[in-house]
């Protein structure tokens, strides 16, 4: 019967006496541990390829593979990689500043801006969106809530609206990503 890769491996490890019973057992337990590392697309931590292995028939304790995944390099992928400056699902359309730093404006119901704060509580944090007319320098809508969403903005906008029912359109200015893609979602509602 002829002999696995592995097992002729550790055949032969054993037969030089160059290095201990245990050692010889690291080395064919690494190869296999490093192959269902592989296999799993490089994702698997010590927990999940203990649990291979045992499938494999081989009897070894978490600890033993947590201390040769660590000898031989391998890690598990924690989460996913992103993009640098990507937060979202969607990617974030980048709209010209058609303000423009004119902070004098000639009517009111033009220009709004608007911005949103955390103000901390002893029950955690509040999240405040405000809308601001910069003709009469204004709070025409705010909203507050416990959690930083989309809804907060929404709310805020929509109060804005319902108050000074603007006659013409309203250009909307943020900072804010969070506050830009709320004021599209209302700019095609209203």
């Amino acid at each position: 019967m002829p002999l696995s890769g592995r097992t002729a491996q550790w055949l032969l490890c054993l037969a030089e006496g160059a290095l201990s019973r245990r050692a010889c057992e690291d080395i064919r337990q690494t190869t296999l541990i490093r192959q269902a590392w592989n296999d799993s697309g490089r994702v698997y931590g010590y927990r999940k390829l203990h649990d291979d292995l045992l499938d494999q028939g081989e009897t070894c304790c978490p600890n033993r593979v947590a201390r040769l995944t660590k000898l031989a390099g391998i890690k598990a992928q924690i989460g996913y990689r992103r993009r640098p400056g990507s937060h979202s699902g969607r990617p974030s359309l980048v709209i010209d500043n058609t303000l423009a730093r004119q902070f004098d404006v000639e009517a009111p119901d033009r220009v709004w801006v608007t911005d949103i704060t955390y103000i901390r509580t002893m029950e955690g944090f509040a999240y405040l969106a405000v809308v601001l007319d910069l003709y009469s320098r204004r709070v025409v809508g705010w909203s507050m809530q416990s959690r930083q969403t989309s809804d907060v903005v929404l709310q805020a906008l929509h109060m804005a609206i319902w108050r000074r029912k603007p006659k013409s359109r309203v250009l909307i200015h943020s900072d804010s990503q969070k506050m830009v893609a709320s004021s599209r979602t209302v700019c095609l509602k209203h």
